[in-house]
């Protein structure tokens, strides 16, 4: 090889490199935008279940959402602010109702169920409403002393075990 021909191999190989090394610069920007991207979405998301979490526990203080309802919707709220939150002791009457009536039937399946069935159902849910009812009104009340003293932060040592 004369030295016409590497320096023509040369020049083609640092091309290449340097090629390849804008590319990896504009793919390493693209991540960090994508991750900045998540990062506001998850931002959103929780703020969104805060402000949800909100309405939810008020309408159970006031009596405005059955008992299994609104424990099974602050429980999921809870769990996307943080996936533990659910679990703290001030808060577990949400997942014990959860727990107890995830069996029965919503929606379609419940339409699907005969008379019979579904007074079955109806009967155990109101039992769970009936013995929960305390704890469960305790906990929301919980949620809204928690909100008003700084809401996320506020348990955020107690969860990492």
């Amino acid at each position: 090889m004369n030295s016409v021909s590497a320096l023509i191999a040369l020049t083609l190989a640092l091309a290449v490199i340097a090629a390849l090394s804008m590319y990896a610069l504009k793919l390493r920007k693209e991540v960090k935008r994508r991750e900045a991207f998540r990062s506001d979405e998850d931002l959103r998301a929780q703020q969104n279940s805060l402000e949800n979490l909100d309405y939810v526990t008020s309408a159970l203080v006031q009596g405005q959402v059955d008992i299994t309802e609104g424990s099974w919707r602050c429980k999921v709220l809870l769990e996307i602010v943080d996936a533990n939150l659910a679990e703290h002791p001030d808060f577990q009457a949400f997942a014990e109702v959860y727990n107890r009536t995830q069996h029965l039937k919503t929606h379609s399946a419940r339409a699907n169920l005969t008379p019979r069935e579904r007074m079955n159902e109806d009967k155990q849910r109101l039992e769970v409403e009936r013995d929960m009812k305390p704890a469960v009104l305790a906990a929301a009340e919980a949620v809204i002393k928690w909100r008003a003293q700084g809401g996320p932060e506020l348990y955020k040592g107690e969860n990492k075990k």
